[in-house]
């Protein structure tokens, strides 16, 4: 049988780029060389796209020398990538592209539709359920929506309002005590998020988390255990178990450098929760991940609140992250689905939904 010529695209524009190229490097080795071709095609900060031939260039970044542009033609009748080399063009016709990006212009529907115009199969969530699980802001209405479950009080400015930064703290001081979470409304992997224990800290949250995005939300403080659920699949979801970050560092909540480069951050993919939590947490993954819309993957953030053991949705992420540490594998993992069969399942459901 002919192989299925895969195209994997990696890093992207966004602030979750590095987190990205080591995602990708994990898929791609993953994936069974006898089953797929794979056409490499990574996005450098500024927004080029370039050809690569090895994961070795994404890990040493040789990647970004590369002389190959490729264009994602929305044109049917290219089939795919149009590749140019010192002027010269031609066609890349690809089966399925799995877009391993996080963050804005990626994971926010923007690239999902330029494949939907290229009638191009493609692993992960749609245009809609990505552009409205990247907007936090979008996502908790919706999940305010559905009625019964919990979230963390919020309210939310856009960066212009700013201006009046005495009156957008009166406004966060009249709604929220401190200590407050600040986030960017389209952003991953924590950046530029940060907590408020006092008005000089407000302030300054709130201007980091303008720098990476123009809308922000300002959240109450959800005191207790973060846990994750893995949601795949497409018109019957599945949700995995259960699994709890356990943040390391000085950081007061699991921030990107507890994240990705301290090595005492841990997870817990069976942890031992309150009674009827966990089958909790694994029912309203899946009807959050239906109410946007969502198919292939996601991963459903929650809390589980000190002292009355509440269960309180945090986020949902439609392209989470694959690197030796993402919960997302590793929780399909520990129910007996090693890496490589995951990628393969979630390939095979690009090819479901295109039919």
């Amino acid at each position: 049988m002919a192989k299925i010529k895969a195209a994997v695209l990696f890093g992207g524009q966004s602030s979750e780029h590095e987190v990205s190229c080591v995602s990708a490097v994990n898929i791609i080795k993953s994936m069974d060389a006898a089953k797929y071709e794979t056409v490499i095609v990574g996005i450098t900060k500024d927004g080029r796209w370039l050809k690569t031939d090895s994961v070795e260039d994404i890990e040493n970044g040789r990647w970004k020398e590369s002389r190959t542009t490729v264009i994602l033609s929305p044109d049917r009748s290219h089939g795919g990538l149009v590749e140019i080399t010192d002027g010269s063009c031609k066609n890349i016709p690809v089966d399925v592209v799995f877009p391993v990006l996080h963050g804005l212009y990626g994971e926010d529907g923007t690239v999902q539709g330029i494949l939907e115009l290229a009638g191009i199969p493609y692993v992960g969530c749609g245009v809609v359920a990505s552009a409205v699980s990247m907007d936090k802001l979008f996502t908790k209405i919706i999940v305010d929506s559905i009625g019964g479950i919990r979230q963390a009080k919020y309210i939310s400015f856009r960066r212009y309002e700013l201006k009046d930064m005495p009156g957008c703290v009166s406004k966060v001081e009249s709604v929220h005590k401190y200590p407050v979470f600040i986030k960017p409304v389209n952003a991953g992997s924590s950046r530029g998020v940060s907590r408020a224990d006092n008005r000089a800290e407000l302030e300054e949250g709130l201007l980091l988390a303008a720098s990476h995005d123009e809308k922000i939300l300002v959240e109450e403080t959800i005191i207790g255990r973060e846990v994750e659920c893995a949601v795949f699949g497409g018109m019957e979801p599945e949700a995995s178990g259960v699994g709890e970050v356990l943040a390391a560092g000085e950081a007061a909540f699991y921030d990107y450098d507890a994240k990705y480069n301290n090595a005492d951050s841990k997870t817990d993919v069976n942890p031992n929760l309150p009674d009827g939590c966990e089958e909790e947490i694994r029912r309203t993954a899946v009807e959050i991940f239906k109410a946007v819309d969502g198919f292939g993957l996601a991963r459903v953030d929650f809390f589980i609140e000190n002292g009355t053991n509440q269960v309180v949705f945090n986020e949902l992420n439609t392209m989470p992250g694959f690197t030796s540490i993402s919960m997302y594998p590793m929780l399909w993992e520990a129910r007996g689905t090693d890496k490589g069969t995951l990628v393969d399942k979630l390939i095979q459901t690009a090819f479901d939904r295109h039919k």
